[in-house]
């Protein structure tokens, strides 16, 4: 039995409706405007981040001056923001013409190149002056296109995973003082060109990938120089393709907190900055969204029960945690290189357009409400998110999963039950499961049919979130468990 009382625990920062939306450039492409039409039309994500591309922007003009061209970031930010999304900015990409090094690239992807044939420069800048203005310049467009009012509610973040490959690839993964070094310098430049031009609009860093000792001087940078910092930027992966292949580290939520956020949280109090922002800007169960199940066959899970029950786990060991997230904004990368559905890409949408579990979990925590209410629940297996909105409206999320989301746990039958009363309400139930809003279990029943007419329609339909049932406050509420069930119950 699962009992939800009628007091608030307290009030919940909703933190789990954002995304990266990756490639950037892709908002300029019919796929891609078609994938933020849907989640802006669903209200599935609130706040999209995408890289500034600066790359785009600077460039030598016929007298030999640096000049900017925003044109094509416009038009990115422009389609963003008719869409209603928030925006958070990673100031990245060094320009050719202030690059100390513009032969440096990184080119990690599948593909010799990167999206359109981009590269990408990891250089640090000949000159931080360079830099500064260039961000300086950027903020400014910023504000004179679209409002000061407007960026103020924006957050935007110096570099990304300047501890591993983008940042200064010349140097080796762990030479992380010379690292944190250039990039202390690089994120004090972006700082005073951004608050040149914005006061509101929110700065952070350092959007790393992993490098506890690199976060450690970052910090105690901060701390010591009294550079502006409104929120720290934070990526958390729970494992990687190699680490899947050889079984060495399974896909575990328990791995985020063992890896990289207990001990970055340490840090954090370490220099005073418990009570700063968070944003974990880009997190996955696994890394590598550019692998599929070619490399890793483990990556299948990213295609059916398993990553919303990993979701709505997630979602609940932070709320436990009460660590100040303010947004989690999964990765959504590597959707570009798909030529089949179904393939394990780290995406919302298989090739055909076909809605994974992953979105509709999504777009169940949607419902969910900003006060935090009392659980009891019999089951240890069982992860409950209980809340209630503003006008009593209440909403309960629920996975039932072990620790590697195996199915070792047996099939079970759990009664859902509220204090206080709902006999007058109208309770409707969504489930996810094997059998439930999963297209890819219901490709596999079908026995793997090709995937176009009819099949193609069934399984859009079968990716589209509907209640499974819908019944009145007086009814038994019961929920059949199996393993790696999502069930999202709402009263009315």
């Amino acid at each position: 039995m699962i009992k939800i009382g009628n007091t608030p625990l307290k009030r919940l920062e909703k933190f789990w409706n954002h995304a990266l939306f990756h490639p950037t450039d892709a908002i300029e492409d019919p796929w891609g405007k078609r994938i933020l039409d849907r989640m802006a039309a669903d209200g599935a994500i609130k706040t999209i981040r995408i890289y500034a591309m600066l790359e785009d922007i600077a460039y030598i003009d016929g007298e030999g001056n640096i000049a900017y061209d925003f044109r094509i970031s416009d038009l990115r930010l422009d389609y963003l923001i008719e869409k209603g999304f928030d925006v958070l900015l990673a100031y990245g990409g060094m320009p050719a013409c202030i690059a100390a090094d513009p032969a440096l690239y990184n080119t990690a992807a599948k593909n010799a190149t990167r999206y359109k044939g981009k590269q990408f420069i990891t250089s640090p800048p000949k000159d931080y002056a360079l830099w500064e203005e260039l961000c300086y310049e950027y903020t400014k467009h910023l504000v004179e296109r679209y409002g000061e009012a407007r960026v103020a509610t924006w957050h935007a973040h110096c570099w990304n995973e300047p501890d591993g490959a983008f940042f200064m690839t010349n140097l080796k993964y762990g030479e992380y003082i010379e690292k944190s070094t250039e990039y202390c310098k690089l994120y004090d430049a972006f700082v005073r060109g951004v608050r040149r031009a914005s006061k509101g609009l929110r700065v952070g860093g350092p959007a790393l990938a992993e490098g506890h000792q690199f976060f450690d001087r970052f910090m105690a940078h901060v701390r010591e120089s009294g550079v502006e910092m409104n929120y720290i930027a934070l990526h958390t992966y729970g494992t990687g393709v190699s680490l899947i292949n050889n079984g060495k580290r399974p896909i575990a939520v328990e791995n985020h907190f063992r890896i990289t956020l207990d001990a970055y949280m340490e840090t954090i109090k370490k220099y005073g900055f418990e009570d700063t922002e968070l944003i974990i800007d880009e997190w996955g169960a696994s890394a590598q969204g550019y692998y599929n199940v070619e490399e890793c066959p483990g990556l299948l899970f990213r295609e059916h029960e398993v990553f919303s029950a990993y979701f709505t786990k997630f979602i609940a060991k932070l709320i436990e945690k009460g660590y100040p997230i303010s947004k989690l904004m999964i990765c959504l990368s590597g959707q570009h290189e798909m030529v089949t559905d179904f393939s394990g890409f780290r995406n919302f949408f298989t090739l055909n357009f076909i809605a994974k579990p992953i979105y509709n979990v999504h777009l169940m925590t949607s419902y969910l409400g900003e006060y935090l209410l009392e659980a009891e629940c019999d089951t240890e297996s069982t992860y409950v998110i209980p809340t209630r909105d503003e006008d009593g409206g209440l909403a309960v999320l629920l996975s039932y999963c072990s620790e590697f989301f195996s199915e070792d746990l047996p099939t079970i039958t759990e009664e859902l039950h509220f204090d206080g009363g709902i006999r007058d309400k109208t309770v409707t139930v969504y489930c996810i499961d094997k059998t439930h809003t999963n297209p890819y279990r219901a490709w596999e029943r079908a026995g793997n049919p090709v995937i176009e007419g009819d099949v193609l329609r069934a399984l859009r339909e079968e990716g589209r979130l509907k209640p499974i049932k819908v019944q009145k406050g007086d009814e038994p509420i019961t929920l059949p468990l199996s393993p790696n069930a999502t069930y999202l119950v709402t009263v009315k």
